[in-house]
């Protein structure tokens, strides 16, 4: 496996869970920086290191990248690396926009090459409880959906999530997780019915909040910040005819999470063991590798993601770069 960028968030979600691991390995890093990139390296025990993204695409040791750069070097790089041969996990959000995306998934379609979207939290076994949950009428028939996440992110030079140019903002960055959330307990696309953004000085979203509408008049509430001061939350609430299911930090269940079902006067709470989102992601991917089964993200479901972003934007009339 190889890396794109000597990005903060590939020892978490790539090198460490290799290392647990027996049946794959991190041979390379690129970075636009060479020095960057071999610092990068030797920091976390990676054979080898290249100063050009180019270079690791053609790279003949390579089976699969990891695409950790921000969102707009994400369709260029990925499809790229597709048609290079290589199988792709692309950080989220997936792409600029719905038609990269389309971009993106028609390469993996036409190269037969694995794509998936790092929607890590998708693959651990606490969100297959809760689809679980809900399809089989634990809380009764669907009706509602609230979903949030929101963390505060510091403005500082370089900081891609205030560059808009980048992918940044907090619905492209942190809400991207809350629709996903909605739409893949829905298990199909909502209409936006309305949706507001308080945007930075420096064009970026710092708070939104959408209103959606799924098939059957199922409803959604989604709200996404990195605002100053905002604290940490990762909610996903269901509301059914028959009870209610409240999970908390679906994110990241390994870090602590639960999962309350109220019903009545009857309340149940519980956890659901497993490893970490990186691991069962990691997993996945290279499953999808070697069997060609069909992945969880990626494909269509990634597409669908970017056109929910992209038209919440619209109602919110937040223009795009």
């Amino acid at each position: 496996m190889g890396i794109l960028g000597a990005a903060k968030i590939a020892p978490q979600a790539l090198i460490e869970p290799a290392h647990r691991r027996n049946d794959c390995q991190v041979v390379c890093v690129a970075a636009r920086d060479g020095d960057r990139a071999s610092a990068y390296a030797r920091q976390y025990g990676i054979p080898e290191s290249l100063g050009s993204y180019e270079a690791l695409i053609a790279h003949p040791g390579i089976d699969l990248i990891y695409n950790a750069l921000p969102p707009h070097r994400h369709a260029d790089l990925t499809i790229a690396a597709l048609e290079a041969g290589k199988a792709v996990l692309c950080e989220k959000p997936f792409a600029m926009n719905a038609d990269e995306a389309r971009a993106m998934t028609d390469a993996a379609a036409r190269t037969g090459r694995p794509l998936l979207e790092a929607f890590h939290y998708r693959f651990h076994p606490m969100f297959e409880d809760i689809l679980t949950q809900v399809r089989s009428g634990a809380i009764g028939k669907l009706c509602a959906i609230k979903s949030e996440f929101s963390v505060a992110i510091r403005f500082r030079p370089g900081e891609l999530r205030h560059d808009p140019s980048l992918g940044g903002g907090a619905l492209m960055d942190l809400g991207c997780y809350a629709l996903h959330w909605a739409r893949t307990v829905a298990g199909s696309e909502p209409r936006v019915m309305k949706a507001t953004s308080k945007l930075s000085e420096h064009g970026v979203d710092l708070v939104t909040t959408a209103q959606l509408e799924f098939g059957g008049g199922v409803t959604a509430q989604v709200r996404t910040s990195m605002a100053p001061g905002q604290r940490f939350k990762a909610l996903l609430a269901i509301q059914g005819t028959e009870g209610i299911l409240v999970a908390r930090n679906p994110l990241h269940p390994h870090r602590g999470h639960s999962i309350t079902i109220r019903k009545g006067l009857s309340i149940r709470r519980y956890t659901v063991p497993g490893e970490t989102t990186y691991d069962h992601q990691l997993a996945h991917m290279i499953e999808a590798l070697k069997t060609d089964a069909p992945p969880l993200t990626g494909g269509a479901d990634a597409v669908a993601n970017m056109a929910l972003i992209d038209a919440v934007y619209a109602a919110a009339g937040v223009a795009r770069p």
